[in-house]
Parts: C-alpha cells; structure tokens; sequence
C-alpha cells in the first residue's frame, strides 16, 4: 500500500507474535454524542471491508487480533462490518472473545439482502458470528430493499433486538435515494462516504442528517488509500500542526471528523501501528471551520 511508504513505522509483526498491553491515550478521546439517546461514541472507529476476510487460522488472523487491540487501546469503540465482507463477522467475533472485548465496543453491522425472512436469517447469523444477543446498530446496507427491512427491523429495536437502526450508501453512490429516505423515514444512523476527495455530502447529506438529529458514520475516508497516492512525496504543510495533525493519517481524518455533522469515521487497515496512527487522530486539537477550509483548499490545488 501507498502508506507503508509514506509513514514512519516498524516492520510489520510476525506471524502470530502478540504485542505488550499499548497504552491508554495519555488525552481525551473526542467523542460526538448520537443525536437521538446522547450516547457518546469516539469519532474514530474501524470498518472491516476487505481487511478481515482472513481465513481463521495463520499470519493474518493473527495480526487484524492486533489491529483490534490498538482499536481499543486508542479509545476506540465503534467497529463495523457486514455480512457481504465474506469472513470479517466470524472473525471479528472471534477476536473479540479472545480479547474480552465485547463489552467495549459498539457493534454495528447491516443486512444485505432482498426479503424480510433471508434478512432475519442473515441477522441471527451474524449475532452468532459476534458471540452477541443484540447489536448496537443494524445498518440497511447500501440501501438494499430497505423499504421492506425497515418495518421488521422496527419491530426488533422495539422488541430490545437491536438498540439502533441506520441505513447506508457508499462511494458516493444514491445520494438522491438517501436524502429522500432521510427526509420521510426515521432512523437513527446514516452511514455514507465523505473524505477530503469526496465532499459532495456536506452539501445536503450532512446538514439534513443534522437537522434530522441523525447520526452520521464517515466511510472510506482515506478514499480508498487514494489519498495516500495524491500526497506522495510530499510534505505535510507546516500549518498542519495548527489543527492538530502530525502526519497524513490525521490531517486526513481531523478533516473528516471536525465537521460538526460528523459522528464517527470507521478507516480500514490491516496493519496495528496503522491502527494506532488512525485512533490517535481522536486526539488533540481538532481542526476549527477556518482550517478545515485551508485543508480543503490545499489538497484541491495539489
């Protein structure tokens, strides 16, 4: 990956070697109440597409334990994932026992599917995956059928099957779709695209999630590792430090969760110093609307 040229670091570990206890953060983490219970989440937190489709045994599993334990070590919560991400349920789930986590984290996962009875399958499946009774959100994922999972998943929050419901989109796709959704329905999460290279949701996603009282998640912020790409060989300007930032990671992801709208960021990575570069943008100064426009403004003329 780009990044692994980019940031300073250590090798990466060796196959199943576990690492000492990381510290706690010496500094508050920033955390965004949830418009609807004021629960507070940290704004940054893990996504799982791709990185934890490992098999369950070997190198790989081994290090994403790793990458958890700096999740949670950074002061971090929120971890998502999906039945569509092949095996990163059941692995997830497993680690998670293994660290004792479960009762850290706030568990958030989708349905990914077409008719309410394949939906509450898939449901159950991934509670069993997670070792969980209940998940702290269900997420419609990428708006798939949506209208007929809306009223069963409904039904289930209210039953105390589920304490929170969202729907999704991503790589900037059905916004239309999702505003007219957030406009008639009420949910108490949206999740949807947003970093420094896609900013079209600050123009009407994020101000009507706000006025909705909707929770925003932040996916793909780093673009996929693009943005990574586009400052290569580059210096971080030395206003940076002004908002916050000490390297690429953070002036990524402060851009992303200073925008008041903004809950929680869920970056993706295989690698626990990356983890741990990614949880300590929590920390700190975080960018004022002044520096966010400056940081918009720099990375569009590069």
């Amino acid at each position: 990956m780009d990044r692994r040229r980019l940031l300073e670091g250590g090798a990466a570990l060796a196959a199943g070697r576990a690492l000492p206890a990381p510290a706690s953060p010496a500094s508050p983490v920033l955390s965004r109440p949830i418009p609807r219970t004021g629960e507070r989440l940290p704004a940054i937190g893990m996504g799982t597409w791709l990185t934890f489709d490992v098999w369950q045994a070997g190198p790989a599993r081994a290090t994403r334990r790793e990458v958890l334990r700096e999740l949670l070590a950074g002061g971090g919560r929120v971890i998502d994932s999906s039945p569509m991400y092949g095996r990163a349920e059941e692995v997830v789930g497993g680690l998670l026992g293994e660290l004792a986590g479960r009762a850290a984290v706030f568990s958030a996962t989708k349905v990914w599917t077409i008719g309410q009875a394949t939906g509450q399958r898939e449901l159950q499946r991934s509670l069993a995956y997670w070792g969980l009774k209940r998940f702290d959100l269900v997420q419609i994922h990428n708006m798939l059928d949506w209208q007929t999972h809306l009223p069963w998943l409904r039904a289930w929050k209210a039953e105390g099957r589920i304490r929170h419901l969202g729907i999704t989109t991503s790589h900037g796709r059905r916004h239309e779709e999702l505003e007219q959704a957030l406009r008639r329905e009420s949910f108490d999460f949206v999740q949807f695209t947003y970093s420094l290279a896609d900013r079209s949701v600050e123009q009407r996603l994020l101000p009507l999630a706000a006025d909705r009282g909707v929770a925003v998640i932040a996916n793909r912020p780093f673009d996929g590792g693009d943005l990574f790409s586009r400052v290569r060989g580059k210096a971080l300007p030395a206003w940076a430090a002004e908002a916050g930032c000490a390297n690429w990671p953070q002036f990524f992801l402060k851009f992303v969760v200073s925008h008041p709208a903004v809950t929680c960021a869920i970056p993706a990575t295989t690698r626990p110093e990356h983890m741990a570069e990614n949880a300590a943008a929590a920390l700190g100064t975080q960018p004022d609307a002044q520096q966010r426009r400056r940081m918009a403004g720099w990375f569009d003329a590069i």
